[in-house]
């Protein structure tokens, strides 16, 4: 049995289009809380998280929004992520936009520094997200997460992040959009992605096989970050930043169950979903879905109609 905390980061201030911050009340109402504990784990809904009284943050790029707002969610997640580990839970963050990583990722590199155990990220993702608020032309900080994590210059305006993560700890997996500018950027440090093409050409097992290996021989801690948009937005609509060619129904189950079997996941971030953009809550019930997946439900133990 797995203990279990759910934590709702209702936030919007990493991109411009409005929803995810209902994210979180989607989940619950797409049974999250009851799939896990149906699997036997046990299960404590936190609530959501209260944005902190704002800060003045400033940063040189004029693009750059919300900063103070970002800032604020960030500290409130990493207290809450580390809080949640050191009671022996497995966190999951409800989002919320993907800069709620800024947030989860280090406070996960904070518990794991003090139990002296590297951390490494598996980044599920459409995108890279390794601009930093100095390069960003879009000033969106959802797309700066992977930067701070790996320790790139740019975020001043943030606590220090913890436990810089090697780039040899991290796996973008599924990507299929980065700009010009993090494509030099991901060569410079040495952070080649699994990006759609390596699935297509090797399929989806090996390469996840080799990044799980890799945990389990350090004794690490794994951090997975679940962007709806690595799903395919045939099965996953519910996403401001729609992109073809993503998994599968079946792809994406293969990786939870593969996660699931390795036994080394300790956090865990579901983000972009935003309800508003949503088929009747199809989106959220997958996502759901995943989860049970992680989680240990596997598809021949669900009932199924008779024909």
């Amino acid at each position: 049995m797995t203990r279990c905390t759910l934590i709702g980061a209702p936030i919007d201030s990493g991109q411009r289009r409005p929803g995810c911050l209902m994210g979180p009340a989607a989940y619950r109402v797409a049974g999250l809380s009851q799939a896990i504990s149906d699997l036997g784990h046990a299960v404590e809904d936190r609530g959501d998280l209260a944005l902190p009284a704002l800060r003045p943050a400033r940063c040189p790029n004029a693009a750059v929004h919300s900063l103070p707002e970002t800032v604020g969610w960030t500290e409130a997640l990493i207290d809450s992520v580390d809080d949640a580990l050191s009671e022996g839970t497995l966190p999951m963050v409800m989002g919320g936009d993907h800069s709620l990583a800024l947030g989860s990722v280090a406070g996960a590199a904070g518990f794991a520094a003090r139990k002296g155990r590297p951390l490494f990220v598996l980044w599920l993702d459409a995108h890279s997200d390794f601009h930093t608020p100095l390069t960003t032309t879009s000033g969106n900080l959802h797309g700066t997460p992977v930067a701070y994590i790996t320790g790139r210059d740019g975020f001043d305006a943030f606590p220090p992040f913890p436990a810089p993560v090697p780039a040899d700890r991290v796996c973008l997996y599924g990507i299929r959009s980065v700009d010009p500018a993090e494509h030099a950027a991901l060569i410079d440090h040495q952070l080649i992605p699994v990006d759609m093409r390596t699935l297509d050409e090797e399929g989806i097992v090996a390469p996840l096989r080799r990044f799980l290996a890799r945990v389990k021989e350090a004794g690490g801690m794994l951090h997975v970050s679940l962007d709806v948009d690595f799903l395919d937005p045939a099965i996953a609509p519910a996403v401001g930043t729609t992109v073809p060619g993503g998994t599968t129904f079946r792809e994406a189950h293969l990786v939870m169950e593969m996660l699931h079997e390795s036994g080394l996941v300790t956090s865990l971030d579901l983000v972009e979903l935003n309800p508003f953009l949503d088929d009747r809550g199809m989106t959220a019930r997958l996502m759901v879905d995943l989860v049970a997946s992680l989680m240990g439900r596997k598809v021949f133990d669900r009932p199924t109609r008779s024909k």
